[in-house]
């Protein structure tokens, strides 16, 4: 049985970058072929669920009041779905990764993280043209004279914020995806779960702060701290609240480290549960 000590993981994922980047290139392929609009669903998934919570939280139910928000519900809304749906592609992707690859898995040798890897990078490119959007979205709002933008430093702090998520959804995907192969009810839960999850990470509707067992309870979520992140760098102009901030990068690195521990140490089983 082959080493699976940190400086042989590494060189093994390092060798096989090919393979990595042809995978997320084939996902991408599978996800808009015979697709009229493309790559241009990357921009309409977040834009049309900005829309819907628009029109349900300002016109349907007026809870504007409510939300009591400092910018337009419209941007406060897309900045939170972007990241929220690069977060949940990527899950949905890992988590039956091993599985959808059975043939790959049980006869050539390679790293098996390259399977929740690939649904991580190929949703990376979704989300990196649905970033582009929001300065145009911006830049509307402020011709609308609705909200005011200038540019700051802090937009240098957002690769940080975007490698700290990225750490934490391949942490996750390496779990669900080893925990799938050998559960296959682990897909049918994770397919509730991410539903009801959107809801408590402050992604359409900030967190309660009147310090309700509810609002403790949603504040370990560490999607919070960092789909935060993402609008204090971005909309605001300032650096995320620190202790949260901190919080949310241990998490994902702990997550991290866990997933792809738990991947590598439960890879000599996989041939046996495909």
């Amino acid at each position: 049985m082959r080493a699976v000590g940190t400086s042989s993981a590494f060189s093994d994922l390092l060798a096989s970058r090919d393979l990595l980047l042809s995978l997320a290139w084939r996902d991408i392929r599978v996800r808009y072929k015979q697709s009229l609009l493309g790559i241009a669903w990357a921009v309409l998934l977040p834009l049309s669920l900005m829309l819907v919570f628009t029109f349900v939280f300002t016109r349907a139910i007026d809870a504007t009041a409510v939300l009591n928000l400092d910018m337009p519900y419209a941007l406060y809304a897309y900045t939170g779905l972007v990241p929220w749906t690069f977060f949940s592609v990527s899950l949905s992707g890992a988590v039956n990764s091993l599985v959808a690859n059975r043939n790959l898995v049980t006869k050539v040798y390679f790293p098996r993280e390259v399977f929740p890897l690939s649904c991580v990078a190929s949703s990376f490119v979704d989300f990196c043209i649905a970033m582009s959007v929001l300065a145009g979205l911006m830049l509307w709002f402020g011709l609308a004279g609705e909200w005011e933008f200038t540019p700051r430093l802090t937009l240098l702090f957002l690769p940080v914020v975007v490698a700290v998520q990225i750490a934490l959804t391949i942490g996750l995907g390496m779990l669900l995806a080893t925990a799938n192969l050998f559960y296959r009810d682990v897909r049918q839960i994770f397919g509730v779960a991410i539903q009801l999850w959107m809801f408590i990470s402050a992604v359409v509707v900030p967190v309660p702060r009147d310090g309700s067992l509810l609002a403790r309870v949603i504040s370990i979520n560490p999607l919070v701290p960092i789909i935060g992140a993402y609008r204090d760098c971005v909309v605001y102009g300032r650096l995320p609240e620190p202790m949260p901030f901190l919080y949310a990068s241990a998490v994902a690195v702990l997550v991290l480290i866990s997933g792809w521990a738990c991947l590598r140490r439960a890879s000599f089983r996989f041939a046996e549960c495909v």
